[in-house]
């Protein structure tokens, strides 16, 4: 496949995302607790979920069709085919529930195992960030790059709370303190797509996380590749989008925190 059909790609994503998006904002308000599932501990999902991933999906299949799809809500199967979807529609649900504005439609294009193409449409805000092979990290149509930032203790990181899988969790609070001690600070926002696309674009130095999904980071690892920064699991390995943990980072920011997690993580 040529650089130009990469970048046609990511252009019809684009506005597919942003489709989606302008109706999952629409469905805000709309939105009551008996309309809310729990799919497991602390993991919902409402009919927007549902719906938005519909919308994507058979978008998806005209743009590119035979395709194949990894979705969260399961509204596609596990296809095996060259080209293959992985997809979220609004990541950040918990957020959406509670109306705090901050989720995204995140979309990744992977050619057998290479992410091709990435975008993560953050809705609030009305930023698209996107990201295709051969071409360059985009944010509304400027580009973006990595912080510059090399000292340690001036970066800012960002991280997820786990809510599930607390099995590491002494592990990921020892973490989150010699961060706290060592960095300019952490933040939470409640969707992965989010921290890596800030990442991407200079307003986090990092990110790291433990228990995601391959639709939480396909699309968001990949911009902050296509940016200039790292992304590799907690052993510095390439095993973050299958492999349910992930540290993101500019080059200066991404070995100090593998140092710190691989030290206190003692079992990886």
């Amino acid at each position: 496949m040529k650089t130009t059909d990469y970048q046609a790609l990511c252009n019809g994503v684009c506005d597919i995302a942003r489709e989606a998006g302008n109706y999952i904002l629409q469905q805000l308000n709309n939105i009551t607790h008996t309309e809310i599932e729990q799919k497991g501990h602390h993991n919902y999902v409402t009919y927007v979920d549902k719906s938005a991933e519909e919308l994507i999906v058979n978008r998806l299949k005209d743009l590119l069709p035979g395709s194949g799809f990894i979705t969260e809500e399961n509204t596609a199967g596990h296809d095996q085919q060259l080209f293959r979807w992985v997809i979220d529609p609004l990541d950040g649900t918990t957020n959406f529930i509670h109306k705090v504005p901050v989720f995204c439609v995140s979309i990744a294009l992977m050619e057998g195992d290479t992410v091709v193409v990435g975008v993560v449409y953050e809705i609030n805000l009305d930023e698209c960030f996107y990201a295709w092979k051969g071409g360059k990290a985009m944010l509304n149509g400027k580009e973006i790059s990595v912080s510059p930032v090399k000292d340690f203790d001036n970066s800012l990181l960002a991280t997820g709370f786990p809510y599930y899988d607390y099995g590491r969790l002494d592990d990921y609070v020892t973490v989150f303190k010699h961060f706290m001690q060592h960095t300019a600070g952490l933040r939470r926002l409640g969707s992965a797509a989010a921290d890596l696309a800030y990442v991407a674009c200079g307003r986090f130095e990092g990110f790291y996380e433990y228990g995601l999904n391959s639709w939480d980071v396909a699309a968001g690892s990949f911009i902050v590749e296509m940016a200039g920064g790292v992304v590799t699991d907690f052993t510095g390995g390439s095993n973050h989008l299958f492999g349910r943990e992930l540290i993101a980072g500019n080059p200066y920011a991404h070995p100090e925190m593998k140092k710190v997690i691989g030290k206190y993580f003692g079992h990886i």
